[in-house]
């Protein structure tokens, strides 16, 4: 390898000097995983956004600030996809999002608040109980229809079970007026307003035309049912809902403050930047913040997923969210609420929840299809059979069971609730995705691309092997390596020093710095010489036999013109990378490492974790250039870095992935960003994201095969309207629960 001198040891992406040697791009590490934003505004990337398939930039904004609302009152999803439809049309909105999972509403214009009365008038054409909230409102409680629901109950049990001829219809119309007069009178509304093909309308003219044919009991039941299956939908998802936000959403209500008098308890948003918090033996880390009394462990599983407690003392960063598990401690804050890590992860999955994957924006569109489709089959059913066989009242129910099959919300609520439950599962592990289609690409990968240092490698150089020669001891031999060095300020003398820190050093003199080479010195009037082979061979030293190539820098000593030894000094390699490489090929993913470090070291850590190919001495425009080699090679690409010089392959790759503890840049060109630093994180995201894919096909091919069997049991006579209330609201709560099963996936 190349001699090393008075150079840093190269790190990933380095750009070569004059002198012939790269030298690291430095950067700070930060314990966030993206800006803060706000939420009414529009940001620009610090990276060239990548191009999505359709052309538009993956990560860009439409112009003008984004507005967040609150729609309460949501029906169902296909009623959310109906009413971001037709928020999108209207003059001077430039993009619209709603996300039923969060009801929250995201509009970008010039002035989202003015155009606030049309979206209201919207919503409430769509779905007449929805509610439109501004954040400054505050949240209102959604009413549950409990008592009408069990009313209604009692009066089709008690219809049923009377005998009298007279009470039992009565009684079950009665049933049937209490359960629907809100189904009714909502179709009524919609109708009036043009909208034919909304759940409301299918299920009213479904029971009607039952009561018209005299099936009064079977309309009574399935509205009853119906109403039941979308009461306990409406808590599965609101569960689910509450299961995933839980999971992320670790904001403090409030914080103890340190005053001269004494503590007092004040609301967490109220606390600014330099106030001294106390943070008791149990407690969670209310805010970001550097420690100034005290030390501790902190447990960070809930922010990073990493098990292993952290030691922190006075000067040391402490992150809000995590758990102080021994000792008292007081903080500085260094950020507010709004800025500090509990609330970055939530706004984190808050706003990727809104990037939709194509596989939800195809659903949407399919659903718009599907009903009028499915209306259309009901309607053929009811007259081409009755008017062949005169058997009216056999196709018409039929025909009615058609139509309560027809509304897609198991499909239009399960596909969404699937890839942002995969992104509450992500955030309890460390992993924050940026949205669904991050998800849906990941899922899609063929090859991990990987950055070396500070992605592989811890990005510490440390002494990882002391080779002594002549018969010199090695802790003699480490300890005159530091002597000679502790004058030095050089990363490969720290990296001695930090070695020998426990070691009583000799007595050396006359240290001198050989410029480029290493340094002399004096010792009991012998020469010292500790630094290059170049240094060595000006003195004319001969080397040992063993002294060759190390795949990492080395440090040569000779005592008295004889050469005493070697110290290789390199990058620490992750404890779990060859673990987590094994990981990868067997989900059967390729793997490979770009780097502008040196070949032999670069040779030398990917042999020891295992990665298939090597691109060592790039620059950073040369590192987009071989992933593009090697996805025309392999496929699509997962690359993950954590440098500024990074940020570019991050943005050209299909998926791109950033360490937390990467620079900022780094971090806002990603797609993927892991706040652990293990290289496990890796294959935990891919699993996640297949997992999420499966449970969406599953959810998909599930509720399309339900109600298609449905259809065709009805075509054969065999199907009631009862069953296919069930194809309709009992599975939409089916694929709910399937849907929320990731958070549980271990």
């Amino acid at each position: 390898m190349t001699d090393h001198g008075r150079q840093t040891p190269p790190a990933s992406g380095g750009t070569p000097c004059g002198c012939g040697h790269e030298h690291a791009h430095p950067h700070e590490a930060h314990p966030h995983t993206h800006h803060s934003h706000d939420s009414c505004h529009c940001h620009d990337h610090a990276a060239p956004p990548r191009k999505a398939p359709d052309g538009k930039a993956a990560h860009g904004h439409a112009p003008g600030k984004q507005r967040v609302y609150t729609v309460q009152g949501l029906g169902c999803a296909h009623c959310a996809a109906e009413i971001e439809h037709q928020v999108s049309r209207l003059p001077g909105v430039a993009d619209c999002v709603l996300v039923y999972e969060t009801r929250q509403l995201r509009v970008t214009a010039p002035d989202p608040d003015a155009l606030l009365p049309d979206i209201r008038r919207v919503c409430v054409a769509v779905e007449s109980t929805a509610k439109v909230i501004v954040p400054e409102d505050g949240q209102e409680e959604e009413a549950t229809p409990l008592r009408a629901l069990l009313a209604g109950a009692v009066c089709f049990a008690a219809g049923m079970l009377t005998p009298h001829p007279i009470a039992k219809p009565v009684l079950v119309v009665a049933a049937y007026l209490v359960l629907g007069w809100r189904v009714l009178w909502t179709a009524l509304g919609n109708l009036l307003r043009g909208r034919v093909f909304d759940e409301n309308f299918l299920m009213s003219l479904a029971t009607l035309g039952a009561l018209i044919i005299g099936e009064y009991p079977e309309a009574a039941g399935v509205m009853l049912f119906y109403r039941v299956g979308e009461y306990f939908e409406d808590r599965a998802v609101a569960r689910s809902r509450r299961q995933i936000m839980q999971a992320v959403d670790l904001r403090p209500e409030v914080v103890q403050l340190v005053e001269s008098s004494g503590t007092r308890e004040i609301a967490a948003a109220d606390a600014r930047v330099g106030d001294i918090v106390l943070v008791r033996p149990g407690d969670r880390v209310p805010l970001d913040g550097v420690v100034l009394e005290g030390e501790s462990r902190l447990d960070t599983s809930a922010v990073t997923g990493e098990p292993t407690p952290v030691r922190v003392a006075p000067g040391d960063k402490a992150v809000s969210g995590c758990v102080n598990t021994d000792g008292l401690l007081k903080l500085r804050v260094t950020h507010v609420l709004a800025e500090s890590m509990v609330q970055r992860i939530l706004d984190s999955v808050e706003n990727a929840a809104a990037r939709k994957p194509r596989l939800d924006r195809f659903i949407t569109r399919f659903s718009r299809v599907y009903t009028p489709v499915v209306v259309v089959i009901a309607a053929l059913t009811a007259l081409i059979p009755g008017l062949a066989t005169g058997n009216w009242s056999q196709w018409v129910y039929t025909a009615l069971t058609f139509l309560v099959i027809s509304c897609p919300c198991a499909l239009v609520l399960s596909v969404p609730l699937t890839y942002f439950a995969g992104i509450g599962a992500g955030s309890k592990r460390g992993i924050l995705f940026k949205g669904g289609a991050s998800l849906e690409m990941l899922e899609t990968v063929k090859m991990v691309v990987m950055d070396k240092t500070g992605t592989i490698t811890q990005g510490n150089f440390a002494v990882q092997r002391v080779a002594p020669a002549g018969g010199m001891d090695k802790t003699a031999l480490l300890a005159l390596a530091a002597a000679c060095e502790r004058a030095s300020t050089h990363p490969i003398a720290r990296s001695i020093l930090t070695a020998a820190q426990d070691m009583a050093l000799p007595a050396v003199t006359d240290i001198r710095e050989q410029a480029g080479e290493g340094v002399s010195a004096m010792l009991d009037g012998k020469t010292v010489l500790c630094g290059s082979r170049k240094l060595l061979a000006r003195h004319h030293i001969a080397l040992a036999d063993d002294a060759g190539e190390t795949g990492g820098a080395e440090v040569l000593l000779a005592l008295d013109g004889a050469f005493i030894g070697q110290l290789i000094i390199a990058d620490t390699v992750k404890a779990d990378a060859a673990d987590a490489v094994a990981r990868m090929k067997r989900q059967g993913l390729a793997t490979a490492m770009l780097t502008g470090d040196g070949e032999d070291n670069a040779r030398a850590v990917a042999g020891a974790v295992g990665v298939d190919e090597v691109r060592a001495r790039l620059l950073p425009q040369d590192k987009l250039t071989a992933l593009d080699e090697l996805r025309a090679a392999h496929g699509a690409a997962l690359f993950v870095g954590d440098g500024i010089n990074d940020a570019p392959v991050l943005a050209g790759a299909d998926v791109g992935a950033a360490m937390g503890s990467g620079a900022d840049a780094a971090i806002e060109a990603a797609d993927v960003v892991f706040l652990r630093t293990e290289l496990s994180a890796i294959p935990d995201a891919v699993d996640i994201a297949r997992c999420a894919g499966r449970i969406a096909r599953q959810n998909i091919v599930f509720a399309l095969a339900v109600k298609l069997a449905v259809m065709v049991l009805g075509l054969a006579g065999r199907a009631s309207m009862w069953l296919a209330v069930f194809a309709d609201s009992g599975v939409a709560m089916l694929c709910v629960l399937n849907a929320v099963r990731i958070l549980r996936r271990k």
